[in-house]
């Protein structure tokens, strides 16, 4: 099943069409894949829409239209989005949105994520205005319905690092478990053009953790944003020791004998919320969506931009979209 845009989202669309021709040889038994030149970026929609809705708001000045129609979001996310093209300079884009609250983790563990407050009334109208001017300058945009985005971007790193470099940026540090030889996660840092570009070496520099290490440890820690627990009384401080000790939650459960009464009590009390918080935390690489590299390659639509710009009022933006990186 793929996705194609109908309007501002992509939706599943049953009929297959042709794919772009991957670049492969093949020797022996096993396949050797020859990378292209192919850069692919895959955008945390809804990170950047909140982290720019924040920042620009906390002043209590939020941008509007003479209409009054709020757009302080979507400008803000439009200075971020283009920072990121010209420092990473990809030659296909993609961004991924959340399609509602209720996914197949709310239906596991009714909790989910249930301490986070509705998103402000300003922000609101912003979901879909966003849809909209990423579509007019010639992006897809990809979601599904009972599904994050954080799995769609999975999905979509696991298709097209097959043959093609993948760049994620998020602000979300669950991603750095699709850390991968062809993805490389770009956290977005406090400041302008401030990332940290991880890949395995930095993960385990920085962090002590290989990708898949990153959800056990979501397992025993739990995690407030989220809200679920994990196992109650064991932090940060104690899964990543248990980890180093032990490298995943099938070693630690192998050697529940070896581990200190107090540790070993909390885990065997909250066997069921480890299994399920992993569950939680393991975001999916296997959805229903697909979008092909000739989608989603990186060709700026300016004329249809720019009049969707002059319709925000966003004057001040067209310039950047005369000097921003493009391939065609």
């Amino acid at each position: 099943m793929q996705s194609v845009k109908t309007g501002t989202l992509c939706l599943p669309w049953s009929p297959i069409r042709k794919s772009v021709k991957i670049n492969r040889s093949c020797f022996g038994l096993g396949r050797s894949v020859v990378l292209n030149q192919n850069k692919v970026m895959i955008v945390d929609g809804m990170a950047i829409l909140f982290r720019a809705f924040y920042a620009t708001s906390y002043s209590g000045y939020i941008r509007k239209t003479s209409s009054g129609l709020p757009t302080n979001a979507v400008y803000g996310f439009i200075q971020y989005f283009f920072d990121a093209i010209n420092t990473f300079k990809p030659s296909h884009v993609i961004c991924c949105w959340d399609m509602g609250s209720t996914t197949f983790r709310t239906e596991q563990y009714s909790d989910y994520k249930g301490n986070r407050p509705k998103p402000p009334v300003e922000l609101i109208p912003q979901f879909d205005l966003i849809k909209e001017v990423v579509a007019e300058m010639g992006i897809p945009n990809i979601g599904l319905v009972g599904y994050e985005a954080d799995d769609c971007m999975g999905t979509l790193a696991n298709q097209l690092s097959i043959d093609s470099e993948v760049y994620i940026l998020t602000g979300d540090h669950d991603m750095l478990q699709l850390v991968s030889e062809r993805v490389k996660v770009v956290i977005m840092k406090k400041g302008k053009l401030n990332y940290a570009v991880y890949d395995s070496d930095l993960l385990m520099a920085e962090k002590q953790l290989k990708p898949l290490q990153v959800i056990d440890l979501k397992g025993f820690m739990g995690d407030t944003s989220d809200n679920y627990p994990g196992v109650r009384g064991i932090g940060e401080k104690i899964a990543l020791k248990l980890l180093l000790e032990y490298q995943s939650v099938e070693g630690v459960l192998e050697n529940l004998d070896k581990l200190p009464k107090g540790v070993r009590t909390k885990i065997e009390e909250n066997l069921e919320m480890l299994h399920l918080s992993r569950n939680l935390a393991t975001i999916k690489v296997d959805v229903p969506i697909k979008c092909d590299l000739n989608e989603c390659m990186w060709s700026l639509r300016k004329e249809a931009a720019i009049r969707k710009f002059e319709e925000l009022e966003f004057g001040g933006l067209v310039k950047v979209l005369e000097s921003a990186h493009c391939i065609a």
